[in-house]
């Protein structure tokens, strides 16, 4: 097989030396001649190149194309055209593709035309330090083998597109009053533009930095383009100053990208940006529109105490790391529709002043909105694991549909309806799906943790699972609204042993500060963190065991009292009736403010029908208390036998009306067999009557006659005790 042959290199475009020439090299020396020679600058003899340079002075135009410049040989040029002070001055000035092999000291040149170095090639350090270009300054493509230095430079139109720089670039505190192109640089060593002006556009799109880079206090009075740029290490932009557009649209940074205390008076891009660093855009100021459509954060994203006075979108952002938006102000609408944070998201004091829909997001950790507030009518749509509204304030109404999230609202400030809503089925933003995966493990049901210190006059809960929540604290309970399916913590099930004594718990919804105080009272232990709580035992709280943070029966009677309200007003009377259960038992047990008889009276309401609500506890007293009686009444209340009628009279002599008195036994107190069938139907007759407060007719002993009228008092009662729990069962 045979190879193709070395292609040879085109010669330059114009007359060039030829110097060195060979057959490996045809070409030879690139430079282009220098007039009226046959030679470059470089190989001029020395009497012609002395010549050559005594003609010159400053503001001369010169043109060295392709000329290969030792130190020495550009000292002697610019030495040729210093002006009166010192300082090198050159007209229109062309060294495209020129090389420089050592140190290129170019340092407060002035170039009063334009400077062509298009493909140059600097093999040693570039030293532009305060030079000044007057006109167009183009660098593009020319290559920086070594540092090059642009400190305080003046430029017009300047053009580095293509170049690229293989040293430290330095152009710090440089100015550029026309547009600026870097596209397509690259950069291979640290990059300083601190405190750099763009007075007109700055283009970098499509550059690459693989050094450190620092943008710090450079301000940009144009747009600033920096489109598929890629960052491979820290980029730092601490008080740059965009006045208009930034678009950072697709760009890539993969160390840290710092933007604290920037400023962005335009609409900014970063959508579609990669950034696998922390993103940090701390105290920083967005006054137009901030677009992060599908950006995607591997770590920390941090926007503290940042402005964004335009309206802000993160539509299908993914924060991989943690997100704190920590005291930010959102003067404008937000859009969120279809984020992700996998990790914490910290939108804590942060203010949101416009109305609409914010999200629908998925948090697979904690989204914490505490301290938030929102100032306008909005829709929020959350997955999450975890909602903190602890503090947060909402000047208007607003609808929380939320899926899987435990939610916190303690001390949070409603001044107008709020609604938190379980929502059934998986969100949807612009058409997609936000990725729920690492939620769908667990049930899509909300569960409210907390309303303390809530006024719940605004407050409506649908369809969320209140076993944990703790109302202690709350205003206006009463004028809570729970609406749909909303589910309590029930009482432990089984049998337990206090003492030597088996207790058995009617089976009925509690409030968890129920459970806590009865855990704590119990002196039963936490529950280890991660493990769930035993169905058969009370609920300990946060606080457990310690009893001054655990609520007393008085907090939890007058939560239990307020909440019945609440069951009523929405038409829930079996709701109503284990609420108003829960609240006597907390009233038998406070020692606080229940006197002592008022306790025995809710002890006996209690013992004989839990409440006027069992109705299985009041039929079975009755029917002990139908037994006794009929004991009794067979054993001492019927007599030995029927007393026997006995008239007597007189019959006048010669006939007439005849008056007859007729007597009756006193019944006999029983003697005998007194348990007999015929005994059983006549007491049983006389009980049944009692029970439905009537009387029998029997004849019965003195005794008999008390135990009825006991038994008419005490059996009517607890049978209406039946009824009423019954009917608290059934009552719509």
């Amino acid at each position: 097989m045979t190879t193709s042959p070395t292609p040879i290199p085109a010669p330059p475009s114009w007359p060039h030396c030829g110097h060195g020439a060979d057959a490996a090299d045809p070409i030879g020396c690139r430079g282009i001649h220098v007039s009226s020679h046959g030679a470059c600058l470089a190989h001029l003899s020395d009497t012609d190149r002395d010549a050559y340079l005594n003609s010159l002075a400053a503001g001369s135009s010169v043109d060295h194309s392709g000329t290969p410049f030792t130190p020495a040989l550009l000292s002697a040029l610019l030495e040729a055209v210093r002006d009166s002070t010192g300082i090198p001055v050159l007209g229109p000035a062309t060294f495209a593709d020129a090389q420089f092999s050592g140190v290129a000291a170019f340092e407060r040149t002035r170039f009063s035309g334009h400077a062509q170095f298009k493909g140059t090639q600097f093999l040693g350090e570039a030293g532009f330090e305060g030079a000044e270009f007057s006109a167009d300054a183009r660098f593009d493509r020319a290559q920086f083998s070594d540092a090059a230095s642009f400190g305080g430079a003046l430029f017009g139109f300047a053009d580095f597109e293509g170049a690229e720089f293989f040293g430290d670039v330095r152009f710090g505190e440089t100015q550029f009053s026309g547009t600026a192109r870097f596209a397509g640089v690259k950069f291979s060593a640290v990059v300083l533009f601190s405190g750099a002006q763009f007075d007109d556009h700055a283009v970098f799109d499509r550059a690459r930095f693989a050094g450190f880079t620092r943008f710090d206090g450079a301000q940009f009075l144009g747009p600033g383009r920096f489109a598929y740029t890629r960052f491979s290490e820290d980029a730092h932009f601490h008080g740059v100053q965009f006045a208009q557009d930034a678009l950072f649209m697709s760009s890539q940074f993969s160390g840290r990208a710092d933007f604290l205390n920037a400023r962005f008076a335009g609409t900014t891009w970063f959508d579609r940006g990669r950034f696998s660093g922390e993103f940090i855009v701390s105290a920083a100021s967005f006054s137009g529109g901030a677009w992060f459509d599908q950006a995607w954060f591997a770590k920390t994203a941090r926007f503290v105490e940042t402005q964004f006075e335009g309206r802000a979108r993160f539509p299908w952002a993914w924060f991989e790391g943690r997100a704190e938006f920590r005291q930010t102000r959102f003067s404008g609408s937000v859009v969120f529709g279809g984020a992700k944070f996998s990790m914490d998201a910290q939108f804590a004091m942060a203010e949101f002043g416009a109305s609409g829909r914010w999200g629908p997001v998925v948090c697979d950790r904690t989204l914490n909105l505490s301290g938030a507030v929102f100032e306008m009518p909005v829709t929020m749509e959350i997955a999450a694991s975890q909602l903190l509204c602890q503090r947060t304030r909402w000047d208007s109404t607003a609808t929380l549909r939320l899926r899987y999230a435990t939610v916190d609202l303690t001390d949070a400030v409603l001044s107008a309806p709020v609604a938190v809503t379980a929502h059934p089925v998986e969100f949807v933003a612009n058409g997609g799906r936000p990725d729920e995966t690492k939620l769908s493990s667990r049930p899509a049901e909300v569960q409210v943790m907390s309303v303390q210190g809530v006024d719940a006059a605004h407050l409506v809960l649908t369809d969320t699972d209140l076993t944990d929540c703790q109302f202690s604290g709350a205003f206006h309970l009463d004028q809570l609204r729970l609406e749909g399916r909303t589910t309590f913590a029930f009482t432990p099930t089984g049998w337990h042993r206090n003492g030597i004594r088996p207790v058995h718990w009617t089976r009925r919804r509690a409030l968890a500060e129920e459970h806590h105080w009865r855990a704590q009272s119990a002196g039963q232990p936490q529950t280890p963190p991660g493990q769930t709580p035993s169905k058969r035992k009370w609920r300990p709280g946060p606080h457990h065991p310690d009893p001054g943070l655990t609520p007393d029966p008085e907090d939890v009677a007058a939560a239990y009292r307020q909440l019945r309200k609440a069951f009523e007003d929405g038409k829930n009377e079996p709701g109503a009736a284990d609420f108003y259960y829960g609240e006597c038992e907390m009233r038998r047990h406070d020692r606080t403010s229940t006197t002592r008889s008022e306790r025995g009276l809710l002890w006996a309401y209690w013992l004989l029908s839990g409440y006027g609500l069992r109705a299985s506890r009041a039929l079975g007293w009755l029917a002990a208390s139908m037994l006794v009686t009929l004991v009794l009444l067979m054993g001492f209340g019927l007599p030995q036998g029927s007393p026997k009628q006995q008239a007597t009279g007189t019959v006048p002599a010669g006939g007439g009306k005849v008056t007859l008195t007729i007597d009756k036994e006193d019944p006999k107190n029983p003697s005998g067999e007194r348990f007999t069938g015929k005994r059983f139907d006549k007491a049983l007759s006389v009980t049944l009557n009692s029970v439905v407060f009537r009387s029998s007719g029997q004849d019965l002993t003195t005794a008999g006659t008390y135990i009825e009228m006991t038994s008419r008092l005490l059996e009517p009662a607890l049978l209406a005790l039946a009824v009423l729990a019954v009917r608290g069962r059934i009552k719509r």
